[in-house]
């Protein structure tokens, strides 16, 4: 078993022995696919649950011209589609494609299952991951439906500030992996920060903000 394993957020709470019993008793051995190659398909079943052992995969999705959005890269140790491996319509909803030399480990259905039924730790993990996920996707999409940019910028800003309780904060995401999650170009995404900048609405250093008015920034979303 690869020690990176434990640090999975599926398995929080567990120690590494108890984590090795579980696995030993799998059917489960990891696969490894290189860089570029094709992991999964758009509406591939989605038959098992995947953990990154080794690398990073990102999901992408083409819409009906051709373009490609990357929807989130998905780094090791995390679990890939966990929200799809259950429920009517379980596919795969984006391309996921190898970033670098992967090791991935596959976990089927049953077994996993079986896990979710002798393991009330790991139940509850996964539970918490599905419901951050569909919130992290409901937030995506919500971003996604707004047409300017400097609305969608607002929208993520006012996100971070938690109801507007807080003001000062910082980014979790840079600015390339920030214009790849607001689906636009990171040329365009700096001048509209710097124009938030300039107008006094924000200050920023680095991914520090501090949002000076944030009721122009609501604006912003009217």
């Amino acid at each position: 078993m690869n020690p990176i394993l434990i640090n999975c957020p599926l398995f929080k709470g567990l120690t590494l022995e108890e984590l090795e019993n579980i696995l030993s008793k799998l059917n489960a051995k990891p696969r490894s696919y290189p860089k570029e190659s094709i992991i999964k398909l758009s509406q591939d079943e989605c038959t098992s649950l995947i953990i990154i052992e080794d690398g990073i995969v990102r999901g992408e999705m083409t819409d009906i011209s051709g373009k490609v959005l990357k929807v989130e890269d998905i780094t090791a140790p995390n679990a890939i589609a966990s929200a799809f491996l259950f429920g009517k319509n379980n596919r795969f909803p984006v391309n996921v494609i190898a970033n670098t030399d992967c090791k991935l480990l596959m976990i089927s259905k049953p077994d996993f299952l079986h896990i979710l039924q002798e393991n009330q730790k790991i139940l509850i993990n996964y539970l918490n991951m599905i419901s951050n996920k569909a919130q992290f996707l409901s937030t995506r999409l919500n971003i996604l439906s707004l047409k300017d940019l400097r609305s969608k910028i607002a929208h993520y800003l006012l996100q971070q500030t938690q109801n507007g309780r807080v003001i000062n904060f910082t980014m979790p995401q840079n600015q390339s992996k920030l214009a790849d999650f607001l689906g636009v170009a990171r040329p365009s995404l700096a001048r509209a920060l710097k124009q938030l900048v300039s107008d006094g609405i924000i200050e920023t250093n680095r991914n520090d903000v501090k949002i000076l008015k944030i009721e122009e920034l609501k604006k912003s979303l009217r």
